[in-house]
């Protein structure tokens, strides 16, 4: 399975972003699939989760502020985010939630104050 995230860039505090992640080899609507964040000297986090029948979980530090969506024509699954703040900065990664495939490059997103 093959991971290609984008979308990521240097924004703004407040602006928005949409990241995506085209995977091939396997289904979307197959898996969980979450995005994950990779934040300078910290751990690799979990920010937003989407179950197939469309349930979807997200950390509290982006509640209300960010989207997981998926398009299971293209295969591909979405993060959509708003009201940036530059503890939002990081690597972003998208896999599935259990038993994750290589993680890919990610895409990274920069939020300047």
């Amino acid at each position: 399975v093959q991971l290609q995230a984008s979308g990521g860039g240097l924004v703004h505090t407040g602006e928005s972003l949409r990241l995506s992640c085209a995977i091939s080899g396997d289904f979307v609507s197959a898996n969980s699939m979450a995005w994950y964040r990779q934040s300078p000297g910290k751990e690799r986090e979990e920010v937003a989760r989407m179950h197939p029948i469309g349930s979807t979980v997200y950390a509290d530090s982006v509640k209300g502020r960010f989207t997981i969506s998926s398009d299971n024509a293209k295969n591909t699954v979405y993060l959509q985010m708003n009201s940036l703040k530059p503890a939002d900065a990081g690597i972003y990664y998208c896999n599935r939630l259990m038993s994750q495939w290589g993680w890919g490059q990610g895409t990274q997103v920069t939020v300047s104050s």
